[in-house]
């Protein structure tokens, strides 16, 4: 599963341009289960069971990463760009890009600090005021390489490191989709449906329609969620943790979660001894508030890996983690196909 996960996040798929990601899926899944893809790029799967459930269940993963896209070429060839998705502006200066499907080397410049005000040294960085450098003289010779609307990824590569650490870029959502895939792959006890959707990052515009395409009872969220175990943070404020399994939420930002779904959860993991942990606090979001909308109203469950330095170039996974999180979505896919 680590070495599909890294062959995802490898591909370039800024929010609304996931064909790449949507094909390799394609690629994994395509001779174990029927699919059809949306007109938005979902790729909705329907894996046949050894049994029909009581319920209609859809297990959800985004295709989507955090980004850029170009807005503008200067007169110099340097490119100004618009963030896709929630990026936090203090991470990005220096760091290295591609740019459109060309896969042009970039890096996000900004002007020397030097050349600060002292007054402004502190102010918040403003995507407005950072460019895109590479490497050409002027407009002509950069509207060569590149277009406006193309979009910006992150180059990172993937590392494993410490005891069991992963390092990428879109693990956020990748290793969601690594799960799903491999559940597909699998032997299930019930018939299921799986939603490898687009645009999360930007709204969830995609899983609102995978929802309305499959119109299942029940609609699990598969997640990466923040986790702020490090240095310096108050552990009331930590979130959830690396090493202590899926994340169970109860309520983000955009959902509060069924609540017999939620206590399922975690009776389900402490039955068949699975590592899993509630998530610690009321924050973020993900395509359950979009899914548990949709027609007529939809019983949602989110369940999350942690991950630290999410939607940066830097999101760090820890292997057993994602194993767990595979382990108790097959348990759950029984157990949810004929709860109450």
């Amino acid at each position: 599963m680590i070495r599909l996960i890294e062959n995802l996040c490898a591909i370039n798929g800024v929010s609304g341009d996931e064909q790449d990601v949507a094909a390799a899926i394609i690629e994994q899944i395509k001779d174990y289960c029927e699919y059809e893809v949306t007109p938005l790029g979902d790729v909705i799967a329907f894996k046949k069971g050894a049994k029909h459930p009581l319920n209609r269940v859809m297990f959800d993963a985004h295709m989507d990463e955090v980004g850029f896209i170009i807005t503008y070429i200067t007169e110099e060839g340097f490119l100004r760009f618009a963030t896709v998705g929630g990026i936090d502006n203090r991470v990005i200066q220096g760091k290295p890009v591609v740019v459109g499907k060309n896969k042009v080397y970039g890096i996000i410049s900004s002007k020397p600090i030097h050349l600060i005000d002292r007054d402004h040294r502190d102010a918040p960085i403003k995507a407005a005021d950072l460019s895109i450098d590479i490497g050409c003289r002027n407009r002509e010779e950069a509207e060569g390489l590149v277009s406006v609307g193309d979009r910006v990824s992150f180059d990172s590569p993937f590392v494993r490191f410490g005891d069991g650490f992963l390092k990428s870029k879109a693990l956020d959502d990748r290793a969601g989709c690594a799960v799903l895939i491999k559940m597909i792959q699998s032997d299930l006890e019930y018939d299921t449906y799986f939603s490898f959707t687009t645009r999360e990052e930007v709204g969830g515009m995609g899983a609102q329609t995978a929802t309305y395409t499959v119109k299942p009872d029940i609609a699990v969220a598969i997640e990466t969620t923040t986790a702020a175990d490090i240095g310096g943070v108050a552990p009331e404020k930590r979130v959830c943790f690396l090493g202590k399994g899926p994340v169970i939420s109860f309520m983000d930002k955009g959902t509060i979660y069924d609540k017999r779904l939620y206590q399922l959860a975690l009776d389900t993991a402490k039955e068949y001894k699975i590592k899993a942990q509630p998530k610690l606090g009321v924050f973020g979001g993900n395509n359950a508030g979009s899914m548990h909308q949709a027609v007529g109203g939809v019983r949602p469950v989110g369940i999350s890996m942690p991950c630290r330095y999410l939607h940066t170039q830097s999101c760090v996974l820890q292997e057993e983690d994602i194993t767990a999180t595979y382990d108790l979505l097959m348990k759950l896919s029984q157990v949810y196909a004929i709860c109450d």
